[in-house]
């Protein structure tokens, strides 16, 4: 009979666009209303929402056997975990978030060492206490249930430690970032008896390989196109590729048909010189996963 893998899909901010990762991964996650078991349609993975926060503490006990969370909350809750693999994804860019201490902008607080004495919130609790205090600096840090940056305005802190990817939502409100204390991304984390048990170890690295090919896909396309036989060399030595480009003679034709796979930032540039250099019919397309 085959074991189960209990899963664990971070509920929040990150929902949506896990959601949609595994889709571009094979798997479609069907959230029913206001229930924690969402459908897969995998028979060997039950899914069950939890909020990033409290993902490690649920898979470091056994409740689940893997899940998907971030690094600061592993961080956050010291918690005993097997990091499978990095996924670096979120619901604004494609890159780590940053937890940073932040003033407000007329402060006369430049460095961390100028807070001591003084009063931080954020939601990172115990992680800002312990990297305070391996610092030497003596701050009083509160639990910020919320809207963490207003805490400074209002007058409540000093200084807050959030999280950000942008910093608009900080400058936003009047702040500053006078340091940055570490940078975070989704993990996908297992259990350790999870991960000894081989049929589950099977699945968890099957979650990993695939969703990673479905990360790496997001940062590349296909291009296709035909080129004459007198622009090839040229047109091949212009093409970036993960190996070397697929190239087919057309039938009863002296053109070749060229097909590779390229990076999405270098597509609007690269174009025109394939063109100016005898390319034709240039057909660009996503890709699901690149493994």
């Amino acid at each position: 009979m085959t074991e189960t893998l209990k899963l664990g899909i971070p509920k929040g901010s990150l929902q949506n666009s896990t959601i949609e990762l595994f889709r571009r991964s094979g798997w479609k996650i069907n959230v029913n209303g206001r229930s924690y078991f969402p459908d897969i349609n995998d028979a060997a993975i039950d899914c069950t929402l939890c909020r990033a926060q409290e993902m490690a503490v649920y898979v470091e006990s056994g409740t689940l056997d893997a899940g998907l969370t971030g690094k600061d909350w592993i961080a956050e809750n010291n918690s005993d975990v097997r990091v499978v693999s990095d996924l670096v994804y979120s619901k604004v860019s494609a890159r780590p978030a940053r937890w940073v201490v932040a003033v407000a902008s007329d402060s006369p607080v430049r460095k961390i060492e100028d807070l001591a004495g003084k009063k931080i919130a954020t939601e990172l609790l115990q992680y800002t206490r312990r990297y305070f205090a391996e610092k030497g600096i003596d701050v009083k840090i509160d639990y910020s249930w919320g809207a963490t940056e207003a805490k400074v305005v209002s007058g409540l802190a000093d200084a807050v430690v959030e999280i950000t990817e942008t910093e608009s939502t900080i400058r936003a409100h009047g702040l500053r970032v006078i340091h940055e204390m570490m940078q975070t991304n989704t993990q996908l984390i297992a259990n350790h008896a999870a991960w000894e048990n081989l049929e589950k170890r099977k699945k968890i690295e099957q979650l990993s390989l695939l969703l990673k090919g479905a990360l790496v896909a997001e940062k590349m396309v296909g291009l296709k196109m035909n080129v004459p036989e007198s622009g090839l060399d040229k047109v091949v030595s212009l093409l970036p590729s993960l190996n070397a480009p697929t190239i087919a003679r057309l039938y009863h034709s002296e053109w070749y048909s060229v097909e590779t796979v390229v990076s999405s930032d270098t597509v609007r540039d690269l174009i025109p010189v394939l063109m100016e250099n005898g390319a034709e019919g240039i057909i660009e397309y996503p890709l699901n996963k690149v493994l």
